[in-house]
């Protein structure tokens, strides 16, 4: 049985509809900005509980945006965990500031006991990351970042559609910032990105930042950037939209099989809690001798990836921070033991239980 860890290709009835949608598009003339973008921006703010929401071109934008408008500048701290894409790293340095880094739980999400002790006069804000479409314990992280007067930026790229004791991903905090990357569950076909606000004065000013500062076609007051969804692509998302529920159904199902099928006297994973609901970007086990396990599955026709073999404090672009081996050790633990196996909705459930037989096979064997 050959199993990619994810097939991108459009071989299937959406292909058709895809292009219909490429050729409205088209003969309307409409590129930058249009009646697509208003629409995804409502309808995605309604999705993720938010009053607003700005349509962006990449979910690494959405995060740069939401810190220079909080005001993090050089000098500022930003607190976040070491775990995640290296994005979320990036925009903190890139704006100057220093990332501030704070270890994880089991399930790898930041660890809110550890946050107030990495709190200090200098920092800005607090930013969790919804790692695999499991959302970190916001309450606690709110309450903490309240008591100590801190904005808070949900890094929801992976999360859309998540919950947390009912509240929506990209609800809780000053901002949510996601990504439409075409690995996502809502994914477009190229980079997109969007950010979720409750605050008006905020989500003016991102409409602001996000198209040069402008406030109209002829007056700038601040300088911003060119960070704009597409309008082919916010089209391409409203269609998406209509099924995002149905994908997430799905994957959430395919999860399920894991958890019945995998020998947990090997495989380590997370059981959903009555407080969350995950919508599985990704479904990741920790188990020993990793990487003789992923050439194992290889060998037997099932891809996988590893989310992420090298913590963001060990990457030699983060030399100058100062961190060192030892300094995060549930993160480097789990970095060793993870593995991303396929969870997409186009799996079946022989495919998914065929890689569940080749898993627990490699171990009982072993």
């Amino acid at each position: 049985m050959k199993i990619p860890y994810v097939d991108l290709s459009y071989k299937h009835k959406s292909k058709k509809k895809l292009i219909s949608i490429f050729e409205k598009v088209l003969d309307k003339g409409q590129f930058v900005g249009g009646e697509e973008i208003d629409l995804f921006e409502k309808k995605i703010a309604k999705l993720c509980g938010a009053n607003y929401a700005v349509a962006l071109n990449s979910g690494t934008d959405a995060l740069t945006l939401a810190l220079h408008l909080l005001g993090v500048r050089r000098g500022d701290e930003v607190i976040t965990p070491p775990n995640s894409f290296i994005a979320s790293t990036a925009v903190i340095v890139h704006l100057g500031a220093k990332p501030v880094f704070v270890d994880v739980l089991s399930d790898q999400s930041i660890d809110p006991k550890k946050i107030q002790n990495a709190i200090t006069k200098k920092t800005k804000v607090i930013m969790p990351v919804h790692l695999s479409g499991r959302m970190s314990q916001m309450d606690k992280i709110m309450s903490i970042a309240k008591k100590n007067n801190i904005a808070v930026v949900e890094d929801a790229a992976q999360s859309v559609g998540s919950k947390y004791k009912n509240k929506m991903s990209g609800s809780y905090g000053d901002f949510g910032c996601f990504s439409a990357h075409p690995l996502k569950n809502l994914n477009a076909l190229g980079d997109s990105g969007y950010l979720t606000t409750n605050s008006f004065k905020y989500y003016k000013k991102i409409k602001s930042l996000s198209n040069h500062g402008m406030e109209n076609r002829n007056i700038v007051k601040n300088f911003g950037y060119v960070s704009r969804m597409d309008n082919l692509q916010a089209a391409f998302l409203n269609y998406k939209l209509k099924n995002l529920n149905k994908v997430i159904e799905q994957r959430r199902k395919n999860a399920l099989i894991y958890m019945k099928g995998l020998d947990r006297r090997f495989v380590f994973f997370n059981n959903e809690t009555k407080d969350e609901f995950n919508t599985y970007h990704t479904f990741v086990v920790q188990v020993n001798s990793r990487n003789k396990l992923k050439k194992y599955l290889l060998d037997k026709g099932i891809g996988t990836s590893i989310h992420y073999p090298v913590p963001i404090h060990l990457q030699p672009a983060s030399k100058f921070l100062g961190y060192k081996k030892g300094d995060f050790k549930n993160t480097e633990t789990q970095s060793q033991k993870i593995l991303t196996l396929p969870v997409n909705e186009s799996l079946s459930v022989d495919q998914i239980k065929y890689i569940c037989r080749c898993i627990n096979h490699f171990y009982v064997n072993k």
